[in-house]
């Protein structure tokens, strides 16, 4: 049992990192793992080093999911298409790249984009239905690229589906990009926040 616990009346729970990580042990696939932990990760409910320190303190039975889930959150990786968009480039030919990277134009915040190249100034975004789906978000979506673009930036956008079903063309369009790439001047890059 943890040691410290959340009270609500007569009720008691875990806390959220503790919670994540038993959920985790007990799954069997991959992508559920990654959802969870993004999802905890991304959603603010816990950080990445809360469930580090519950995966050190925790039995080592049932903790590979857990370790490999968290060594892509530590790259930036914060949910399961980019977990599985890690994937495909860890098989491929590609250079790694930063995930969740924060670009900074004179300061102020362009963009997060999800996987990014900086030597080639080259973005990745996953769009699923699921985050981009309201008018609204295909807006943000939208406005996001503009800026991108007009800051000089390679955005090729890709979808969960394509990375599983289309990897060849997904990592066929990088690298094209990638050749053709270069710096841009006056983009600032940030790791992905902790």
């Amino acid at each position: 049992m943890p040691r410290e616990c959340i009270c609500d009346g007569p009720l008691r729970y875990a806390p959220v990192a503790r919670a994540v990580a038993d959920a985790v042990r007990d799954m069997e696939k991959l992508a559920d793992a990654r959802a969870v932990v993004g999802g905890a990760v991304q959603n603010g409910k816990c950080t990445i080093k809360q469930l580090a320190d519950e995966l050190a303190a925790g039995p080592m039975r049932r903790s590979a999911l857990l370790r490999t889930v968290l060594a892509e959150v530590a790259d930036g990786v914060r949910s399961a298409a980019e977990g599985d968009f890690r994937a495909l480039v860890k098989r491929s030919d590609l250079p790694l790249p930063m995930f969740n990277a924060r670009l900074f134009v004179d300061g102020v915040l362009l963009a997060i984009v999800d996987a990014w190249w900086p030597e080639a100034s080259v973005a990745v975004e996953i769009d699923s239905r699921e985050w981009h789906l309201s008018p609204a978000d295909w807006e943000n979506t939208m406005r996001r690229h503009g800026r991108l673009i007009a800051a000089g930036i390679s955005v090729i956008h890709v979808s969960p589906r394509q990375i599983r079903t289309e990897p060849d063309l997904v990592v066929g369009y990088i690298n094209d990009a990638l050749r053709r790439g270069r710096p841009v001047e006056g983009v600032i890059t940030m790791p992905a926040a902790a």
